[in-house]
């Protein structure tokens, strides 16, 4: 009888930590799943780029800003992933015939459409690649410049967004996200309206962290 308590006891404890396992298990990534995620982003330009007329290097401050991103799953596997935020930049040439000059100040806005791969949807650390299309307009000039530098405008760009990342399970709808982009960014620059023009490579890496609810 004893044995027979023992062995029903045993069951028991056993079936509680089934349970518990299966409880503490993972929902996964589903097909349908809608996801929102509220962060903060640095933006690290990698800068380059020539400026013919008067030399030196086109140069994009550092900058940081909070960011809203929208995730869609067709699959388990595959999502599109859009991210909207926008920063502001001390952008000025370094070294040239005219020694560093100031070009002011000026406002980004890179939205970024992503196509992911997440070669383990249900794990609980579940990473991917992406890659993507950027759009950045540039807007909202200000600061002070260097004299005879009175008007600077920066063209809009398009290009390539290679993309990194994973998201972990906090609980079954909220998730940890960390992601790094890399966005091919080289516009075109005009001061005092074309006298002297200039390729800036920005070339920035996107770093962003952000809590995500999964609906």
């Amino acid at each position: 009888m004893r044995k027979l308590v023992l062995l029903a006891a045993g069951l028991l404890a056993l079936g509680s930590v089934a349970a518990a396992a299966q409880e503490a298990a993972p929902r996964g990534k589903r097909a349908g799943d809608i996801v929102v995620g509220l962060g903060a982003i640095g933006v690290l330009p990698t800068n380059g780029g020539n400026t013919p007329l008067i030399g030196g290097t086109p140069h994009a401050s550092n900058s940081a800003s909070p960011q809203l991103d929208f995730s869609y799953f067709f699959t388990p596997n595959l999502a599109a992933n859009l991210i909207a935020a926008t920063t502001q930049h001390d952008i000025r040439v370094n070294g040239s015939a005219l020694g560093d000059v100031r070009l002011g100040r000026v406002w980004a806005l890179p939205p970024t459409l992503t196509v992911q791969y997440h070669p383990m949807p249900q794990a609980r650390f579940s990473p991917y690649v992406g890659l993507g299309l950027n759009a950045t307009f540039f807007y909202g000039y200000s600061g002070s410049r260097t004299p005879p530098v009175t008007r600077v405008r920066v063209e809009n760009s398009v290009g390539v967004a290679p993309n990194i990342g994973f998201d972990y399970e906090l609980a079954p709808n909220w998730l940890l996200n960390f992601d790094l982009k890399w966005i091919l960014m080289q516009p075109e620059v005009s001061v005092n309206s074309n006298l002297i023009r200039a390729r800036a490579d920005i070339n920035p890496f996107v770093i962003g962290a952000s809590v995500r609810y999964r609906f």
